[in-house]
Order: C-alpha cells, then sequence, then structure tokens
C-alpha cells in the first residue's frame, strides 16, 4: 500500500532560518541561511530559485526582482518592491515579517534533491 503521508521537502527544511523584513518602505527582503553547502546549492540553483520564480509567489515583477547569492555565507538574499507601501492603507503586514512563508514552503523538485547529493 502506498504511502500517503509523505510530504515533500520544502526549502525551509534545509535552511537554518528563513525570514523576511522591510528594506525601507517601499521594498521586502528575505534571506535564506542555509544549513550546510548542499542546501546552499538547492537554495542558490538558478533553475530552482530564480526572478521567475519569486514573481509568481509574491506577485511581482521579475524584472524587479534581485536575488544575491553568497556561498561563503550559505545565503541567498532576494528583495523586490512591496506591492503596497509600508503602512498603506491595505497594508496586512507592516514589517513584512510573514513574507518569507511562501519561500520556505516553496518544495523542492526530486531533481535537486538528487543533485544536491541529498536524495535517499
Amino acid at each position: 500500500m502506498p504511502d500517503h503521508t509523505h510530504t515533500p521537502p520544502v526549502l525551509g527544511d534545509f535552511a537554518l532560518e528563513v525570514r523576511s523584513k522591510n528594506a525601507g518602505p517601499f521594498w521586502v527582503t528575505m534571506e535564506t541561511f542555509m544549513k550546510d553547502s548542499a542546501g546552499y546549492a538547492i537554495a542558490a540553483d538558478e533553475t530552482f530559485l530564480n526572478e521567475q520564480v519569486i514573481a509568481h509567489l509574491y506577485g511581482a515583477d521579475a524584472g524587479q526582482v534581485q536575488i544575491f547569492r553568497i556561498p561563503a555565507l550559505n545565503v541567498v538574499k532576494i528583495s523586490f518592491p512591496r506591492p503596497i507601501a509600508q503602512a498603506g492603507l491595505r497594508d496586512r503586514d507592516i514589517h513584512a515579517g510573514q513574507h518569507h512563508v511562501p519561500l520556505a514552503t516553496l518544495e523542492v523538485p526530486e531533481r535537486h534533491l538528487v543533485s544536491g547529493g541529498l536524495a535517499t
């Protein structure tokens, strides 16, 4: 009988921390602090995490998404314009403290697990 309780791994599973914060009233910055170089290899892989993926997750313009890969720290930093200015009438997260959730719960495809040496 198949195991239906298996949940696919998500980016947050390979991170020490995934966080988001204001980068001024008009921008959001998110950071993924990966546990090790294998996790960093997944987060830094441009075929997995790129401007188009962020644009899709957050409704941002892919042309304005900025991704900084910092291998010496196992960190990927992402910035994009806030959809609503900080403290605007429709702003539901004034400190951008919850913006990281879609990124942290982004499913990691099997092919990235194998290439990162994490497949079992």
